[in-house]
């Protein structure tokens, strides 16, 4: 995310506008956090990369990496890139350790903020690009991947 994108309805940076442990707040989200991390954590990086990841393979990688006890030190960089953006703080403790000790929490916090400062992970990078045009929004531009086969 370009830091010079105005974001629909931002609530202002540098605080976070839900707590770690407020999973309830988003009652369809923590059930599906809880059932398939993988789906919530491929939905918050799709919107956190612009799209030059996709939901798909980030959820893959996260996948494979949980079977060995390796996806905390995969989100957790995420989370960083996330506070870095809306200039949030490290709280309640450093990124990685709450993705390793409350990896699930993180994910649905890491969601409910994305969604309350303008975005709907579950649409997509495209769509939310598409929802901020017509709102008259500019948004940086998508930019496509590298090299494909």
């Amino acid at each position: 995310m370009s830091a010079k994108s105005p974001v629909i309805g931002t609530p202002a940076a540098g605080v976070w506008t839900t707590g770690l442990c407020g999973c309830f707040e988003d009652a369809s989200n923590c059930c599906v956090t809880c059932c398939c991390p993988c789906v919530t954590f491929g939905r918050n990086v799709e919107i956190i990369d612009q799209g030059t990841t996709s939901c798909a393979h980030a959820g893959v990688i996260y996948y494979c990496l949980a079977h060995v006890g390796w996806a905390c030190i995969y989100t957790c960089t995420y989370r960083t890139k996330l506070r870095a953006f809306f200039s949030l703080p490290e709280d309640p403790c450093g990124d990685c350790l709450v993705h390793c000790c409350c990896l699930p929490c993180a994910v649905c916090q890491e969601y409910r903020e994305l969604k309350n400062r303008g975005f709907d992970p579950s649409l997509g990078w495209m769509a939310n690009a598409q929802r901020c045009s017509q709102a008259g929004v500019s948004v940086p531009p998508h930019i496509a991947p590298g090299m494909t086969r």
